[in-house]
């Protein structure tokens, strides 16, 4: 009975601290909401409360993680779909050279970069509801006509609209759902939303070879197919999203007043005040000055560069170890990224389930450095060899993503340090698609080895920063124990910005505002490695 006193009491600690200030302009004539939800969660025994946790955890995931796997799933198929289309002709219609080939593969990335920290913001400022599906249908018009194009500059120009558009979509949603989930909740959910990245890779292939059989229907190539039907599909997703994508979580109209009050709660109780904050400069230059941002940067560029490499190029790199048909190598592009996919949510879950980060990225970056040194020093006779090399690195590089992606969301505190600090380690790690169009160059196959060369090298700086950021952060966690003792356990957390609160984490005189500024800087906090 004791233990579940102490339970409930800390429930209440927990709920009482959301119904405060937000409910001081209320009339005392009118009941306090809030209030009686905190007192019904609150009245809850532990068992209530878990099996109440449980069915609104199945019930976020329902409305949030298929629609936005789709989402992402359709973008990433229409960035990359100019490999395909490359296979079906499009060099050859446009008289394309190697290098307008590789340009127009990289202008995307130019643009795309330049807004994600921008797009962000905006997300943060606007309803992601709204966001969301008017630049999905913003690019799904640029994709669309893409298929129009009769020469290299109009190819040129709506590539670089695309990216523009599409900029705001993956750091977006990446952002959105860690203000959804707990820390070690995020890790499976946000790299099942990656994973249909893998999945376009997987068949996103053979689904375009099979769009540009349509060849010379309505007096169009193969290739126009491809960026036409794609680019309706996005058309009509976009749409259907205005009524899909939800909002943050005291908005979502799927859930109930008291369930949006357990989300509160739960991330009150796993973050603290970190998940507020208003906007100011002061917390932008935080998060520009702070040494994680760059450490983060250079991480994702890292494995996100390995990864563009792979979906803009396998199918090339493929058909040059063998005498491979176009279908053939579409074909055999396809079994390393099924193989991605299980490694990417088998790492997920036991990234939740243990709660750690570093070591799996760690590991995973070490095994696609191997395979991109097979590919260096295993003879072209050997396409076997070659092949198993593929293999390696598309199926290391997946999870990596993923880990990155989570690993970063769920260290930045206070909402627009993190919308900004997630903004630039996407703008930068978006730059590999820079790199990877312009170091696979035609007259290196069939080998490719500056490709290859490159592609290592970043594969060791994932590495090499997964180990700096894992024992930089188990330093300072070790520090604040040192100094200040203990994290807080469950239910004290919300006691972040109380006067003891303040008292024993050394936070004396100052406001809440200046507290929630702090973020992860706050002496309570505790660092996931």
């Amino acid at each position: 009975m004791a233990g579940n006193s102490t339970a409930t009491e800390e429930k209440l600690i927990g709920a009482q601290a959301m119904s405060n200030e937000n409910d001081s302009r209320t009339p005392s004539t009118i009941p306090d909401h809030k209030q009686s939800l905190a007192e019904e969660i609150a009245a809850m025994s532990p068992a209530e409360f878990e099996l109440a946790e449980k069915k609104l955890l199945k019930k976020i995931d329902r409305n949030l993680v298929p629609w936005m796997t789709l989402l992402f799933t359709m973008s990433f198929l229409d960035r990359i779909n100019i490999g395909t289309a490359k296979l079906a002709g499009l060099n050859t219609d446009l008289k394309l050279t190697s290098l307008q080939y590789n340009t127009a593969s990289m202008i995307f990335f130019v643009s795309y970069v330049a807004a994600e920290v921008p797009s962000n913001l905006v997300l943060k400022k606007f309803r992601p509801s709204r966001w969301i599906p008017l630049i999905m249908i913003v690019w799904s018009i640029f994709q669309t006509t893409m298929g129009l194009v009769t020469n290299y500059h109009q190819l040129l120009a709506l590539r670089f609209c695309l990216g523009l558009a599409e900029s705001g979509l993956f750091p977006g949603i990446s952002f959105f759902l860690t203000g959804w989930y707990k820390r070690k909740e995020a890790s499976k959910r946000i790299s099942l939303f990656f994973a249909g990245a893998v999945l376009a890779g997987a068949f996103g292939g053979i689904f375009g070879y099979a769009l540009s059989r349509m060849d010379g229907v309505g007096g169009k190539a193969g290739w126009s197919w491809i960026f036409i039907i794609e680019g309706l599909l996005s058309f009509v997703i976009g749409i259907a999203s205005i009524f899909m994508v939800h909002d943050w979580p005291d908005q979502a109209k799927f859930l109930t007043p008291l369930e949006k009050e357990m989300v509160i709660l739960r991330l009150k109780e796993d973050t603290g005040i970190m998940q507020e904050g208003t906007f100011s400069w002061k917390v932008i230059k935080k998060a520009l000055k702070d040494w994680k941002t760059p450490t983060f940067m250079l991480m994702y560029i890292g494995c996100a560069e390995p990864i563009y490499s792979q979906s803009l190029f396998s199918p090339t790199i493929i058909a040059a170890l063998g005498r491979f048909t176009t279908a053939q190598s579409l074909l055999l592009s396809t079994p390393p990224y099924v193989l991605a996919f299980i490694t990417t949510m088998t790492t997920a879950y036991f990234s939740d389930r243990t709660g750690k980060r570093g070591f799996f990225l760690m590991f995973w970056s070490a095994m696609a450095a191997i395979g991109y040194l097979l590919f260096l020093v295993i003879p072209i006779r050997y396409p076997g060899g070659l092949y198993f090399a593929v293999f390696l690195t598309t199926c290391s590089i997946a999870p990596c993503i993923a880990t990155v992606i989570v690993w970063s969301g769920n260290t930045f505190g206070n909402h627009y340090k993190k919308a900004t600090s997630m903004g630039l380690i996407f703008s930068l790690g978006n730059s590999g698609g820079i790199i990877s169009s312009q170091v696979y160059r035609g007259k290196d196959s069939p080998r490719f080895l500056v490709g290859q060369g490159v592609t290592f090298g970043f594969s060791c700086i994932c590495f090499i920063t997964a180990c700096i950021m894992y024992f930089g952060l188990r330093r300072e966690n070790r520090r604040r124990e040192a100094q200040y003792g203990p994290a807080p356990g469950p239910g004290e957390v919300n006691d972040w910005a109380s006067e003891e609160g303040k008292k024993r984490w050394g936070l004396d005189g100052l406001s809440r505002e200046e507290i929630v500024d702090l973020g992860d800087d706050h002496p309570a906090h505790r660092f996931i490695l």
